[in-house]
């Protein structure tokens, strides 16, 4: 009984909070302010630092009762952008859904460019470093792209251009990794496949001599010298300062000394 009453005094106290909650609301929203979508639009942005959920109300209301309002579409982006200032896991993927709907709304507003680079961010925010799950770092570089794709003259494009390199230079990092450890198994066959994926997609790769090194060294340590030798020669040719440079430098002499042996 104790934990009947208990329920029903909490339920009394919640009810009663939110018709006071409410009361309180629609004292605040005067004739003139519910009836003009920039009062209301500046309400919301009184309370957007100190009470993000009141301000996302008025957002609302004016998207609602002013569709097709200036402030309806400055309205969904503030909205948006209270989320994505959150920076948790969950206001990050209502961020995203938010900027979405902005563009699927507004596609030719000058502001969608600015939408589609923060679902970029909403993943770029949340990527990990190489070495750990690159799934954020993936789909954040598919958003970039879309923003050098769909508005390339925008500003948010040179942005966008800037990330796209540093999400690929984490994604090589990682892959690079992985071929790292392959090789040092001595699993030389599974190094050269990852390997081989990083001078295809990522061409321009910081450590390149590194990958061309690890590539020609699986193929010599395989006794595939004739594939070796492209990579040790590219290593050489292209990062003559390199650490890795000399190295191959030596490989190249012995598999010259073993083919000579051959003949």
């Amino acid at each position: 009984m104790r934990k009947k009453s208990f329920v029903v005094i909490f339920l009394g106290l919640f009810l009663l909070f939110n018709l006071i909650s409410c009361k309180k609301q629609s004292a605040e929203l005067t004739p003139d302010i519910a009836s003009s979508d920039e009062a209301l639009y500046k309400l919301g942005e009184q309370f957007i630092n100190k009470d993000p959920e009141k301000a996302r109300l008025y957002f609302r209301q004016v998207i609602d009762s002013f569709p097709k309002s200036f402030y309806a579409q400055r309205a969904k982006l503030a909205i948006a952008d209270s989320y994505f200032k959150q920076g948790d896991e969950g206001s990050m993927i209502i961020a995203a859904s938010e900027y979405r709907e902005f563009i699927s709304l507004y596609p030719y507003s000058p502001s969608a460019a600015y939408a589609q680079y923060q679902i970029a961010m909403t993943y770029y925010k949340k990527a990990l470093k190489p070495g750990r799950d690159q799934t954020k770092t993936k789909q954040a570089l598919e958003e970039f792209k879309k923003v050098v794709t769909n508005y390339p003259n925008s500003e948010e494009a040179k942005m966008a251009k800037e990330k796209i390199k540093d999400c690929e230079e984490r994604l090589a990092k990682h892959i690079l990794s992985i071929g790292e450890l392959y090789y040092k198994m001595g699993a030389y066959k599974a190094s050269v496949s990852r390997l081989l994926d990083i001078v295809t997609a990522y061409p321009n790769f910081s450590e390149m001599d590194k990958v061309y090194f690890y590539l020609g060294d699986s193929y010599y340590k395989s006794r595939a010298y004739d594939k070796a030798v492209p990579y040790f020669t590219k290593l050489i040719t292209d990062f003559p300062k390199s650490k890795f440079a000399s190295k191959a430098q030596k490989r190249m002499e012995i598999i010259d000394r073993l083919q000579k042996k051959g003949r």
